[in-house]
């Protein structure tokens, strides 16, 4: 029997990975791969086609109605990765036509956040949804703006990066070459740095000084659940710089909900309290008490895949 079933492919800074999606978000088959080690993009795709192969002869290439791939920098509209820091190939590469070519499927395109918010939209927390927010909390801050039902690209297919909002003023320096991005004090790396210009700063007793260095978000998440006063303090910094420029987003999209997703967001209410307090406190009162925290509903391992696939739906 015959089925539509989309590709869906997210490529990430280390690794790309694959499955063959239903229209429900069944995964039927996935795989991964490196993305790095490949001396040329031409290189990554053919190594990608060889993957993908195994899993397409699983289920009949006659099935596959669509490809989807999400990817740093991944532009909506033109189709093309534009200067993706953390990918291994440099300048503008047109990965959707060279995708496209390889397997000789229509391909859609879009950044990894826009597309783990397609995907929450079609499978997730967001079903049914027309206006919310993603938040990927991750290594950056990514997001995905949907108003009434329609994702926002803006004019050149890069809108609704959250992490680049200016948070603190003149702070610190992001990888953009810009100061004082929210990611560079609401992501995992920003907490890790809170936590090691904190250690410089202050003589506080706590398990994570003998760490200095070499800390992780994982370390200072372990250590919050121990009773950690310096670590909790961590949360509650971090939580009220996200929750300030929330507040903000919220100004002008509106949303019903803004959900989370990321490895800093399993910190859950040792974070989430400070975000809900501080957003709530700078909204204005016509949105008062109308936003919905939540976190993705979609597994932690299969979630960019499921969003990638749901591009082609």
């Amino acid at each position: 029997m015959t089925q539509p079933l989309a590709l869906g492919i997210d490529i990430g800074g280390t690794g790309t990975a694959f499955g063959i999606v239903d229209r429900r978000g069944q995964i039927l088959e996935k795989g991964e791969m490196p993305t790095r080690g490949h001396a040329t993009v031409q290189d990554f795709i053919a190594a990608l086609k060889q993957q993908l192969a195994l899993i397409i002869e699983k289920v009949g290439a006659d099935n596959i109605v669509g490809v989807g791939v999400g990817a740093p920098n991944g532009n909506f509209y033109t189709g093309e990765i534009a200067y993706a820091p953390n990918l291994p190939w440099e300048g503008v590469i047109p990965l959707a036509k060279l995708v496209s070519e390889s397997l000789h499927q229509k391909v859609t395109l879009t950044n990894d956040a826009n597309a783990a918010a397609i995907g929450e939209m079609m499978y997730g927390a967001a079903k049914g949804m027309k206006d919310f927010i993603l938040v990927t909390l991750g290594t950056g801050v990514g997001s995905g703006f949907v108003a009434n039902g329609q994702m926002i690209y803006g004019h050149d297919g890069f809108a609704g990066e959250i992490g680049h909002v200016i948070a603190v003023r003149e702070g610190r320096r992001c990888g953009c070459g810009r100061n004082g991005c929210l990611e560079t004090y609401a992501s995992a790396t920003g907490i890790v740095k809170s936590a090691e210009e904190w250690l410089n700063d202050r003589t506080d007793e706590t398990i994570l000084r003998k760490e200095k260095g070499r800390i992780t978000a994982k370390m200072i998440h372990e250590a919050g659940e121990a009773g950690d006063a310096f670590a909790l303090e961590l949360f509650a910094y971090t939580g009220k710089i996200l929750g300030q420029t929330l507040a903000d987003a919220v100004a002008i999209t509106s949303p019903q909900a803004i959900i989370f997703f990321g490895g800093l967001a399993k910190s859950g209410e040792m974070l989430m309290k400070h975000v809900r307090t501080h957003m709530e406190a700078n909204l204005l009162k016509i949105y008062k008490n109308k936003v919905q925290l939540t976190y993705s509903a979609l597994p932690d391992a299969d979630a960019a895949i499921l969003g990638a696939s749901a591009l082609v739906w």
